[in-house]
């Protein structure tokens, strides 16, 4: 049965900084590709930020230079630092799980609130 926990979410001030993670069970942690995903009141799901199982990344505009994901393959679990939190980074935060041939995986979403 595949699990992933997402937990870290919360209310931050604007310029304030909060760490997400992603708790794996399940999968092949370390060959999966994951991502973070969000998605904001009205609008839809966008992807954020990417790490291979190589440890290549890849950002959206929005969160470049602001974000950084990162993965623990020893401890099965996915980061995501989030540094220069703006309002408009408010939004439910998803974990999601792929790899080519297989199926693919999201959490239950960490509510991150930044207030101005």
């Amino acid at each position: 049965q595949v699990q992933l926990v997402e937990s870290g979410g919360g209310l931050v001030q604007a310029g304030g900084s909060l760490r997400l993670s992603c708790a794996a069970s399940g999968i092949s942690f370390s060959i999966n590709v994951m991502d973070w995903y969000r998605q904001a009141p009205g609008k839809q799901r966008e992807l954020v930020a990417t790490i291979t199982s190589g440890g290549s990344t890849n950002y959206a505009d929005s969160v470049k230079g602001r974000f950084t994901i990162s993965r623990d393959n020893a401890k099965n679990t996915l980061y995501l630092q989030m540094n220069s939190l703006k309002p408009e980074d408010t939004a439910v935060y998803y974990c999601h799980t792929w790899r080519p041939s297989y199926d693919a995986y999201w959490g239950q979403g960490t509510q991150v609130t930044v207030s101005s």
